[in-house]
């Protein structure tokens, strides 16, 4: 199976190069209501703590730029809110983003929602705390066991005593109408939970929705189709981690993801329409797809994917 997947992927690679590109999803005049892109790397961003290769030296000689772990921010410009998927620890420069590029207004963030216990992923919860911004009544939304966690774990939990964040439980399927305009709903997903469950989100607006799965084990562990899921959406921003075994140097079941070659191959027979809704999103420094000008980037761009870029914007 392997050895086909492999093969699948570099005949696809060269067979569609007549395909035209994806165009970047940008807004293309101002929307009232849309998604922004904060981060898009994985928890240890880019460049990585101990990276040596050449990867992480392209920064360095200034032929790739910093990468921010993985975010969505998501904005009503109707309303005047704003809120944050994932409270990373570059939360403090993702959260100047919001305000000085899409929405000024008193309090820094509306809320925040949290996918799960693994460290990119909320502990930038620590900038809300006394040492640094040291307000009061954050509301971040949380399933139970992330919660509990929260509440029950320092430093985390003198958040909560000090009352700089107001947590709010969410359940899985269970809509929150965030605004006149916009609906967020969180769904389990399979993924190495050790602290808390893990949750993507379906993110919904009047007149388009995106999905939102920065971490899952493998597509197959899920109870739904990741396929039947896209068709739903206008965006699908999915875990893209790796793009292949090559990179891992170690057993998978330490860092389980879908790898780029999988995801393609399990959309070989969709339509353009379904594959152009694919955005990639979470990589690690290794992935050279992270690198903007990759030839392994650009032929999958060939195929009709995208990838997360920082700064983008997709209307709702």
């Amino acid at each position: 199976m392997r050895i086909f997947i492999v093969l699948f992927f570099i005949t696809s690679l060269f067979s569609c190069k007549n395909t035209t590109p994806l165009k970047e999803k940008k807004i293309a005049e101002v929307s009232k209501q849309y998604i922004t892109i904060l981060g898009v790397t994985q928890d240890g961003g880019y460049p990585h703590i101990g990276c040596r290769k050449e990867c992480c030296n392209n920064f360095y000689n200034k032929t790739n730029n910093k990468k921010s772990v993985v975010s969505l921010g998501l904005i009503d410009l109707i309303d005047k809110q704003k809120w944050l998927f994932d409270a990373t620890p570059d939360m403090h420069t993702q959260l100047a983003e919001l305000e000085q590029k899409h929405l000024k207004k008193e309090n820094i963030i509306d809320g925040v929602f949290l996918t799960h216990a693994h460290i990119g992923h909320y502990t930038g919860l620590m900038y809300f705390g006394r040492e640094a911004y040291g307000k009061k009544g954050v509301s971040v939304f949380a399933m139970p066991k992330m919660k509990k966690f929260i509440e029950t774990n320092g430093p985390w939990s003198q958040l909560v005593t000090l009352q700089n964040i107001k947590l709010k439980k969410i359940q899985q399927d269970s809509s929150i109408k965030i605004s006149n305009n916009l609906k967020v709903t969180p769904f389990l997903v399979p993924h190495r939970d050790e602290f808390s469950e893990t949750v993507g989100y379906k993110i919904e607006g009047n007149k388009k929705s995106a999905l939102f799965i920065p971490d899952i084990d493998k597509w197959h562990k899920w109870n739904k189709s990741i396929i039947e899921e896209v068709k739903k959406v206008d965006y699908a921003f999915v875990d893209a981690t790796f793009l292949n075994q090559n990179e891992v140097k170690r057993a998978m079941t330490e860092v389980p993801h879908p790898f780029i070659e999988e995801t393609i191959y399990l959309f070989k027979d969709e339509s353009l329409s379904t594959k152009n809704k694919v955005i990639f999103i979470h990589f690690n420094h290794t992935n050279p797809t992270l690198q903007k000008n990759s030839k392994e980037r650009k032929e999958i761009e060939n195929l009709g994917f995208s990838f997360a870029n920082e700064g983008d914007n997709y209307a709702l």
